[in-house]
């Protein structure tokens, strides 16, 4: 069967060329739609007249619309290629947050001080009250120890004033020389044995009675004195001389003595008529005194 499509451009381009699909005139739209009219121009014919509607024209139309035809090569590969290697850099990097980075910081005070003047003016305020705070406990407790010290030595000091004062005290107290006795002869009696006024004040009591020193003292002789018989001299702190005399024996003859030690016993050595302790008082050694009332003055009742 013989063709009866007539070509719509006779004098196009030769058969087999594929040009370039550009919209207009005389472009790629015209060529389609020539070729497709070429092809179906039999149906065309039995469908009706020419200009009563073409039942290819939507495809026509359509065609105008199309996006021009890229020549295919390695540039969409690329593309891929770099997308992918983008969306691994970014999106698959952040997905998995890195690890921060370590950083080496020894001392970190420093570097914060130095960074933020307040804070090393706050540490140098800090350390300031510190300083002064451990100044004032250390005065503080100096302080409190020589109060202690001084406490302890003002202590010490009032013993020792309070031992002094009770020795001088004892040295104060006077005893009786005799305890168990009867007096027998005052100061200033006379009698035909006496060759002169009677000194003393006799303590009659049995030979062999302890006689007692009657102040605290030193002995200053002791031994055999003619009438007196054996007779002990003890001076008193004040120079205030004691005599005992007509003792039987002699315990101590020498040294300090307290009042209230026993230093001889009753006897009746020398000029006696009886066993009796004649007792003379001789202030700074000189010239004998009553002992009555002598005795009476240091808060003695013989």
């Amino acid at each position: 069967m013989a063709s009866t499509h007539t070509p719509a451009h006779p004098a196009g381009p030769a058969a087999g060329t594929q040009l370039l699909d550009h919209p207009g005139p005389n472009g790629s739209e015209a060529r389609d739609s020539a070729a497709r009219g070429s092809d179906h121009a039999g149906a065309a014919g039995a469908a009706g007249p020419a200009g009563h509607g073409d039942p290819f024209a939507p495809e026509a139309e359509s065609s105008r619309h199309r996006m021009p035809r890229q020549t295919r090569g390695a540039s969409p590969l690329l593309g891929v290629t770099a997308v992918a290697a983008t969306l691994g850099a970014t999106g698959f990097a952040a997905a998995t947050p890195a690890a921060a980075p370590a950083v080496e910081a020894p001392d970190e005070t420093p570097v914060a001080l130095a960074a933020d003047p307040g804070l090393a003016l706050a540490a140098r305020i800090q350390q300031q009250a510190d300083s002064q705070r451990t100044a004032a406990e250390e005065s503080a407790r100096l302080q409190a120890a020589q109060e202690a010290e001084a406490k302890a030595a003002a202590k010490e000091a009032d013993a020792k004033r309070a031992a002094e004062e009770a020795e001088r005290a004892k040295a104060a107290a006077l005893t009786l020389p005799v305890k168990d006795y009867n007096l027998s002869a005052h100061y200033g009696q006379s009698a035909r044995y006496w060759a002169h006024l009677h000194t003393g004040l006799d303590f009659a009591a049995d030979t062999g009675t302890a006689v007692y020193a009657v102040g605290q003292g030193t002995i200053t002789s002791a031994g055999w004195s003619g009438a007196y018989g054996y007779r002990i001299v003890e001076t008193l702190p004040d120079g205030t001389e004691i005599w005992y005399c007509h003792l039987s024996s002699i315990i101590k003859g020498s040294g300090e003595v307290t009042s209230g030690q026993q230093i001889g016993k009753v006897g009746a050595t020398g000029n006696v008529t009886g066993p009796h302790l004649h007792l003379e008082v001789r202030p700074g050694g000189g010239a004998p005194v009553d002992p009555e009332p002598w005795l009476q003055q240091h808060g003695l009742n013989p």
